[in-house]
């Protein structure tokens, strides 16, 4: 009886003890959970230029030395999303923390500007050089020194030469026995009269005596001891080789002359611009010793070489020198502008180069970013194409791509 009455109760009294250990179990594990989340809701704070400084307590960047703001936790939030490292969700505050701005990628068309330098050069198809038709001796020089100013068809130096006085007087003679010929009644010795005068007018003509030279020395039936030497046209004496009283040989230069209301500009093109270049295109020139100054010419000629040492192939450029303002051996920039194809187009800023690729931050929607490996293409001011990689209309961060790229890498 009392072994029937002793089983129960033991039974009862076990129940009972392994009931309050199971409580006693839950209770304790409670508190513990509720100590962990408390811990981990407690107020961290952290610099708005340095993310990666978190303190437990506020206080100063130990970097830049700014006050250290609350961090705000967003494991809280509901719409909690996966972290990667092209994709990144930034919240108002940090947008304009990080000063993020973002603009439309559009279609345009941009003009691809090729720098060069280059020196100013004589035209050589306005060139001459003065030469002595005949052997004689310098008698006057009416051009002293080298950068004198001459104009065409006036004289610049004066020469004695026996041959030439020998040619006037043979003209002379001719024209005396052309006239007495004439009175003759055979037709034959009256045409000799008129060769002999022809051959010896000839003659004049080829010692360098212009017609109207010989009229005068018709009229006046004595022979000049001086012949001029005048100018092929007007121009500045570049080179003058010889002197007064000099005697010079037939053929013999004088002076160059250079004509400078025209000059050429021998550019120096980049070898991988040169296929961006071509005859006729306009160009800018500018001078640093003419700095509010600015001439426009068009390329008239490309050399079929190229430089070896430089790599650059030159382009010449045809313009007018109005007051002669450039002057030869001078160094001048040209600016070289050449339409490309419509294409996309951002702003530089917008694009990152790694060194091995090209990246731009979409705003793919309201506070979402995300990167996009692009193919770049011509530069223009501010401006870049954009081959592959974007569409039109495409929000992209213009400003604070940076901070968003770092914010990625620590996340």
């Amino acid at each position: 009886m009392q072994k029937k009455t002793l089983i129960p109760l033991l039974l009862v009294l076990l129940a009972f003890a392994v009931g309050g250990g199971w409580l006693l179990w839950q209770n304790q594990h409670s508190v513990k959970t509720t100590s962990q989340k408390a811990i981990q809701r407690r107020q961290l704070y952290t610099c708005s230029m340095h993310p990666f400084i978190i303190r437990e307590k506020p206080g100063v960047c130990p970097i830049c030395g700014m006050e250290l703001i609350k961090k705000i936790d967003d494991s809280s939030g509901s719409s909690a999303q996966p972290i990667s490292v092209d994709h990144l969700s930034l919240s108002q505050n940090q947008r304009v923390m990080a000063n993020v701005a973002t603009v439309d990628a559009t279609m345009e068309t941009l003009n691809k500007e090729i720098n060069a330098v280059g020196i100013v050069q004589y035209d050589q198809s306005r060139q001459a050089k003065v030469t002595a038709w005949v052997a004689g001796r310098i008698e006057r020089l009416n051009i002293n020194s080298v950068g004198a100013i001459v104009s065409k068809g006036k004289p610049v130096a004066e020469v004695y030469s026996p041959d030439l006085v020998a040619a006037q007087q043979e003209y002379l003679l001719a024209i005396r026995s052309r006239n007495q010929l004439n009175n003759s009644s055979f037709t034959s010795i009256a045409q000799n009269g008129e060769g002999l005068v022809a051959a010896a007018k000839e003659r004049l003509l080829l010692l360098g005596v212009k017609a109207s030279q010989i009229e005068a020395l018709e009229r006046n039936g004595n022979p000049t001891m001086r012949l001029p030497v005048f100018s092929p046209f007007s121009g500045v004496v570049i080179e003058k080789m010889v002197q007064q009283g000099q005697y010079v040989n037939a053929g013999e230069v004088l002076f160059n002359i250079a004509d400078l209301s025209s000059i050429w500009v021998e550019l120096e093109i980049y070898e991988n611009e040169s296929p961006y270049v071509h005859v006729g295109q306009q160009v800018e020139i500018r001078s640093q010793s003419l700095s509010q100054s600015s001439f426009t010419g068009r390329i008239s000629f490309i050399y079929p070489f190229l430089d070896p040492k430089t790599r650059t192939l030159k382009a010449r450029v045809e313009m007018a020198n109005p007051g002669i303002t450039l002057k030869p051996d001078m160094f001048v920039n040209a600016i070289i502008k050449q339409p490309l194809d419509s294409s996309i187009v951002v702003p530089v800023t917008a694009v990152m180069d790694t060194g091995k690729r090209q990246v731009v931050w979409v705003e793919s929607a309201p506070g979402s970013f995300e990167s996009r490996e692009v193919r770049v293409g011509q530069r223009s001011n501010d401006k870049i194409q954009i081959l592959s990689g974007l569409n039109p209309g495409d929000k992209v961060a213009v400003s604070g791509g940076y901070l968003i790229d770092s914010e990625s890498q620590l996340k």
